[in-house]
C-alpha cells in the first residue's frame, strides 16, 4: 500500500502578503539593533519605532530586551502594557494585546501553523488577542487563533491552542481550567 509524504516541493504560500519587502528588510535591521539586543533597553525608542513600522502603541507601554516581533504593523497594544525580556511574537497574522496586558519572559505568541494533514504542508494563521488585564507568564506559549479571556492567565510553562475564558487561572500541557482568578483591591 502506498501512503502519501510531506512533499514541500508542493508548498505555496503565495497567499501570504508579509507587507513590502522593503519595509520587512528594514525592520529586520531595526530589530537586531533595537528591539531583540539584549543590550538595549530604552523603552520610548522602541515604542517610537513601533509606531513608526505602523504598530498600534498605546501609553506607558513597557518593552524590555530582547524581545522578537515579527511585523509590527501587525501589532496592537493598548495601555499599560508590559512585555518581558525574549518574549517572541511571531505575529503573522495580527497581534492585539488590550490595556494592562503583561506577556512574561520567555513567552511565545504564534500566529502561524501548519496544516499537517496536507502533503503541501501548507502554512495556516489565525489571530491572537489577549484581553484586558490577562496574563501570558514566563515561557509558555499561545498558538494561532487563540482568544485570551479578560482577566485570564495562562500559568508558567503551559500551552494553549484553544480560547481561555475570562478570570480563570491554566496551567499545563495543554492548558487547562485549575480554578478563577479572584482579584482583591
Amino acid at each position: 500500500m502506498s501512503r502519501l509524504t510531506t512533499d514541500k516541493s508542493k508548498f505555496d504560500n503565495s497567499w501570504f502578503d508579509p507587507g513590502p519587502k522593503w519595509k520587512w528588510a528594514l525592520w529586520y535591521f531595526t530589530s537586531a539593533l533595537f528591539f531583540t539586543n539584549p543590550l538595549f533597553p530604552y523603552n520610548k525608542l522602541k515604542v517610537f519605532l513601533l509606531r513608526l513600522f505602523g504598530a498600534k502603541v498605546g501609553k506607558h507601554c513597557i518593552i524590555k530586551p530582547a524581545v522578537r516581533i515579527k511585523f509590527p504593523w501587525k501589532l496592537k497594544l493598548g495601555d499599560y502594557i508590559w512585555i518581558g525580556e525574549s518574549v517572541w511574537i511571531d505575529n503573522q497574522a495580527k497581534v492585539i494585546l488590550e490595556d494592562n496586558v503583561t506577556v512574561s519572559q520567555g513567552a511565545l505568541l504564534l500566529t502561524g501553523n501548519h496544516n499537517y494533514k496536507k502533503a503541501s504542508f501548507d502554512l495556516m494563521i489565525g489571530e491572537i488577542t489577549v484581553e484586558e488585564g490577562a496574563w501570558v507568564c514566563a515561557k509558555s506559549i499561545v498558538g494561532p487563533g487563540v482568544t485570551i479571556g479578560r482577566n485570564a492567565i495562562l500559568s508558567l510553562g503551559a500551552i494553549t491552542t484553544s480560547d481561555l475564558k475570562a478570570d480563570g487561572i491554566y496551567s499545563g500541557q495543554p492548558a487547562t481550567y485549575i480554578k478563577e482568578r479572584i482579584l482583591e483591591t
